[in-house]
């Protein structure tokens, strides 16, 4: 089976030709080429390309020629605009581009509480349409990620980051699962599955991170492992761990078995996103 991330960034340096629009906690760069330097020096075959919404907004033009450059390795995800009124066609048009696999909603950001907002329902319809997992950064959104899945069961949604708000940078938050059980009541939508993607940035302890066990133990009995992906959200969290602590510390840890490790670290996204690496 092959292990695979289900968040990763890459973006270039701030410069004229591809300006930043905002800010991103971490490195100066991490180019699509040493991403796939990483992932190699720990043997993760590949990963979810997310376009960095904090970088470049809805433009997703680096993370494509990222691919163009390691077609085997990523699967694209862009951020979509809900306001945009022309967003159907623009995922139409990003399904239609090698080696996407997703679009994602930064939930978090958004003005509207409404599930009848019509961006948000225009978005899942297309997402639908196309085949398409909408990813959507929920914390501080978690009640209306729940009725949006209601509303739109035939629309894949998957929650990011198990569903809580992470760190950038230390401190840890102190009580960072709290929200736990609004997240596990997602579970009781079938078309939800969920990221378990930069869980070690919650850990109060050094490698391997014991003390997440128990919590993502309520995540994976919940929705089952069918329904999580592992994932480092690399890069945002470069200044809480190393990349080969967030891939080792799921591959040491005696609280999977074999199987589910399997499962959790890429069986299940291949499912999900109906993408394995190594296909061009």
């Amino acid at each position: 089976m092959p292990v695979i991330d289900c968040q990763v960034h890459a973006y270039e340096r701030n410069y004229p030709g591809r300006p930043w629009k905002g800010f991103l906690h971490g490195p100066d760069h991490v180019t699509g080429d040493e991403m796939v330097a990483a992932m190699d020096s720990v043997r993760v075959d590949g990963a979810l390309l997310v376009s960095p919404f904090a970088l470049y907004q809805f433009d997703a033009s680096y993370a494509l020629e990222v691919y163009k450059q390691h077609p085997t390795r990523f699967g694209l995800i862009k951020p979509v605009d809900t306001d945009d009124p022309g967003v159907a066609d623009i995922i139409a048009e990003w399904k239609s581009t090698r080696g996407t696999v997703g679009v994602r909603i930064m939930l978090n950001r958004l003005k509207t509480d409404d599930p009848t907002d019509p961006g948000l329902n225009r978005v899942m319809a297309a997402a639908a349409k196309a085949g398409f997992p909408v990813n959507m950064l929920v914390w501080g959104k978690l009640d209306l990620a729940d009725q949006l899945a209601a509303r739109n069961p035939d629309t894949s949604i998957v929650i990011d980051h198990c569903g809580l708000q992470q760190p950038f940078e230390p401190p840890r938050p102190t009580q960072p699962w709290t929200e736990i059980p609004k997240v596990v009541a997602l579970a009781q939508h079938k078309n939800v599955s969920i990221k378990i993607s930069g869980a070690c940035t919650l850990s109060h302890e050094p490698f391997p991170y014991k003390d997440i066990w128990d919590p993502l133990a309520r995540l994976f009995d919940a929705f089952g492992l069918d329904r999580c992906m592992w994932g480092t959200d690399w890069t945002r969290a470069t200044l809480l761990l190393t990349y080969k602590e967030g891939v080792e510390a799921f591959r040491v840890t005696d609280r999977l078995s074999a199987a589910d490790k399997a499962k959790l670290m890429g069986g299940s996204l291949q499912r999900i996103y109906n993408w394995t690496p190594g296909k061009a």
